[in-house]
């Protein structure tokens, strides 16, 4: 075993989604082990926020993440609102990379997106709908992140395998 990665999928998204499932399995053909935390019940509680349960959902990455950590090399990988709690988990908890798939580097002023000085790869579509295309760009070039950007929207739906192509790329650089 190389390492433990942690998969977290966007807001109402879920474990088994397309993009997360293949992230899996690259991981596991370069001998990683892989986990998928399923936040969906959080995403259901609106009363707490637009996007359900944040605070809860750091707790529990944050959790998962400390237990592996003590094992061995942990990688964080997230889409969206996945992609934004591994940041932030990754300030707390050692991670040997982390990689971000449309993340939303400005999903509130009070919360801007921050993460650990470790690699980190991206991928974001330039018609990203929901976060702007030239901040996640400005946010890369601050932490000299690899940075693939593609002709898609914030699914990443056209770009499944080159997500998972970057993300072996990552964990093959570990």
């Amino acid at each position: 075993m190389r390492g433990h990665c942690i998969l977290s999928h966007g807001f109402e998204s879920g474990p088994d989604a397309t993009k997360v499932t293949a992230l899996a399995e690259a991981a596991e053909r370069l001998g990683w082990t892989c986990e998928r935390p399923d936040y969906t019940d959080l995403d259901a509680m609106r009363e707490v926020s637009d996007l359900g349960d944040v605070t809860e959902r750091v707790r529990r990455l944050h959790g998962l993440a400390t237990a592996a950590a003590a094992r061995g090399p942990v990688v964080l990988a997230g889409s969206s609102l996945g992609a934004w709690i591994s940041g932030h988990v990754s300030l707390q908890v050692p991670v040997a990379g982390l990689f971000l798939m449309a993340p939303p580097v400005r999903m509130h002023e009070a919360h801007p997106l921050d993460a650990a000085e470790v690699p980190t790869a991206i991928v974001h579509g330039w018609a990203d709908e929901l976060c702007v295309a030239a901040d996640v760009v400005a946010w890369a070039a601050a932490r000299r992140a690899r940075l693939l950007m593609v002709d898609d929207g914030h699914r990443l739906s056209a770009h499944v395998q080159d997500s998972a192509d970057a993300f072996g790329q990552l964990l093959a650089s570990l």
